[in-house]
């Protein structure tokens, strides 16, 4: 038996899991799952982000409140069996990730166009658009 100090022991039980059996880029829920590269061209942002693994309806793009916010959200089961149909492992996994960018409130959804193919979702969004300044209504004074 090999006696470990205690933070050899931390070590050696976290690069225990640190395996690519265990890894699955769609189980992070944290930001960096999803890689992003924003782009300015013509006027407009181009947004790529890295979604490998998901299809297209398990992502999500919503705008609230000046906020872009990406979802994507899996669920999967598998199950193998042997020659005489019994089950010999079942395994289920689910994960979801999500991250939200300020684009500003003055964008709509129609501005938005989104395309998703081969693991990455692509989105194209003007600048701020400037706010539709509106001519004072005058009140009638009864």
């Amino acid at each position: 038996m090999m006696l470990l100090a205690k933070r050899d022991y931390n070590n050696f039980f976290n690069n225990l899991f640190d395996d690519s059996f265990f890894m699955n880029p769609a189980a992070n829920s944290n930001p960096q799952a999803m890689k992003t590269d924003v782009i300015e061209k013509d006027g407009n942002y181009l947004v790529e982000v890295e979604l490998p693994g998901y299809k297209k309806e398990e992502i999500k793009v919503d705008l609230k409140e000046g906020y872009l916010t990406i979802s994507a959200n899996k669920v999967e089961e598998t199950e193998e069996k042997d020659e005489n149909q019994k089950v010999v492992r079942k395994e289920r996994f689910s994960g979801s990730c999500k991250r939200s960018f300020y684009v500003g409130e003055n964008l709509s959804e129609e501005d938005i166009k989104a395309k998703y193919n081969d693991g990455i979702l692509h989105l194209t969004l003007p600048k701020e658009k400037e706010a539709v300044k509106e001519e004072p209504k005058a009140i009638t004074i009864e």
